[in-house]
């Protein structure tokens, strides 16, 4: 996608926000999700697909949260910043053993711990408050003291602007040497190792990129809301993220914004017209990309353009 394109969608969502204050909050959730697929993209590179990287949305959302109840009068940034930092030295720490493992060993480690933490925060109910999760007031942000209204268009600016950062960051990552190693994973990781480059140091580094990735989503998502519940690292949320990482596709960073557009479109119109089939219609998605566009929305997109440049050589 052109820069010229980006500037278009990033100006029609700041428009929306300021518009229509309905969807703010829907907007901030797409974005969100958009931002731990993308986590799920750097894995994808090499890859290796998890099904319990939601876990580090739960971390960064009880981070976010314990920061907020418990510093007095803390900003929203630091509170946020303090989810992040959680969630990467818990990645740092579970990258250090499951970079050793591949394919579905790799995917079933990461849910078996997701599946520990999400049982320890629905029993710890003192300090995590159980199954009804943990609510915090909104605090201060940048020093001011802001209505909710003012607020969900705050934190919508602050999503869209990271999603625009990182999204750029990311794709600078996947064009890196390092980014090109986590590529040669997946396709010839043997010979990585004859030529002297650590394939396990490189993922593990991705592991970690990955967890901060979705470890923010959690985090700012929980700041939207004012409550992190266990919920938001069930495995199913991590299905959610992977649909969304395979629907966007893992060859452009953009991908996972594209897909968790779709994601949330669909969810929307299905809820509101399918109500108890709504899951059946995203399966019914999934089967189709998977069948007619196997790399995603940013493949078809490419494909597409190449068509024509195609159709003018001949």
């Amino acid at each position: 996608m052109s820069r010229g394109l980006i500037l278009v969608a990033v100006a029609a969502l700041l428009a929306a926000g300021w518009w229509l204050p309905g969807s703010r909050v829907p907007v901030t959730i797409f974005l969100c999700y958009g931002l731990a697929a993308l986590g799920l993209t750097v894995l994808m590179r090499a890859g290796q697909v998890s099904f319990g990287h939601a876990m580090y949305a739960a971390i960064g959302g009880y981070g976010t949260a314990f920061t907020a109840r418990y510093v007095p009068g803390v900003d929203a940034l630091v509170a946020v910043g303090a989810g992040v930092l959680a969630s990467l030295c818990f990645g740092a720490i579970v990258a250090a053993f499951v970079s050793r493992y591949r394919g579905i060993f790799f995917g079933m480690l990461n849910l078996g711990i997701s599946m520990v933490l999400f049982a320890l925060a629905g029993k710890l109910y003192a300090y995590t408050g159980g199954t009804d999760g943990l609510r915090f007031e909104r605090p201060a942000l940048l020093g001011m003291t802001l209505d909710r209204g003012e607020f969900e268009l705050a934190v919508l600016v602050i999503v869209l602007g990271l999603a625009v950062v990182l999204g750029g960051l990311v794709q600078r990552y996947f064009m890196s040497s390092a980014g090109q190693v986590m590529l040669a994973i997946r396709t010839n990781e043997t010979r990585l190792e004859y030529i002297g480059v650590s394939a396990r140091a490189t993922l593990a580094q991705g592991y970690v990129l990955s967890a901060g990735l979705v470890g923010l989503s959690g985090a700012l998502l929980s700041l939207e809301q004012g409550l992190v519940t266990p919920e938001s690292g069930y495995w199913i949320r991590s299905g959610e993220y992977v649909f969304i990482a395979i629907l966007g596709g893992s060859g452009h960073a953009i991908g996972a914004f594209l897909g968790a557009a779709v994601f949330e479109a669909i969810k929307q119109v299905a809820a509101m017209y399918f109500t108890n089939a709504w899951q059946m219609l995203l399966g019914v998605t999934l089967v189709a990309v998977i069948f007619f566009a196997p790399t995603g929305i940013v493949g078809w997109l490419r494909r597409t353009r190449a068509r024509p440049a195609l159709g003018d050589a001949s």
